[in-house]
């Protein structure tokens, strides 16, 4: 395995630890009882259980969904972990390393709770983001750093006609 593949793995092993230890804090010691904590005048600690995807799509009550999108989740990660042992940059295996995590941050929720555990609510007056997660938040940023990755990183036939 490559350095850039063993950084990104190591990426996603801190991104599952920080995604399960902050919800482990949200769950057992500050939302007994769950309640609304105002923190900002624009951001509050919610508990909320999702059972759809990223920040609330397809959330309802289907039963199945636990497993369907976990399935799902698990077929995508081991998609990624396959382009992750090809990385070519530590740009590159750091985005697929939060997204990997994240992944698999939220598929350990599901199995352990049948839904995801969200808890970052983000509002401007009554119009509130869906809730998320550290989950959630490595997922997004590990895209917007692929996206990133691909479109300002120097691509290989850019760089054979830069050395001439």
């Amino acid at each position: 395995m490559s350095p850039f593949a063993r950084f990104g793995c190591l990426i996603a092993a801190i991104s599952i630890v920080l995604d399960q230890a902050t919800k482990w804090w949200i769950l057992e010691g500050i939302m007994q009882p769950p309640r609304i904590i105002p923190l900002t005048p624009f951001f509050n600690l919610l508990l909320t259980w999702n059972n759809g995807v990223s920040f609330g799509l397809f959330n309802n009550s289907n039963s199945l969904n636990a497993v369907l999108l976990s399935a799902l989740a698990i077929v995508i990660v081991v998609f990624l972990f396959f382009w992750l042992r090809k990385a070519e940059s530590t740009r590159m295996a750091v985005g697929l390393g939060l997204i990997i995590g994240g992944a698999l941050g939220n598929v350990i929720d599901r199995g352990l709770h049948g839904a995801v555990v969200d808890f970052l609510d983000f509002y401007i007056n009554t119009l509130h983001w869906p809730a998320f997660n550290v989950a959630d938040s490595c997922i997004t940023v590990g895209a917007i750093i692929l996206i990133f990755d691909s479109l300002f990183s120097p691509k290989p036939e850019q760089a054979k006609m830069d050395d001439r």
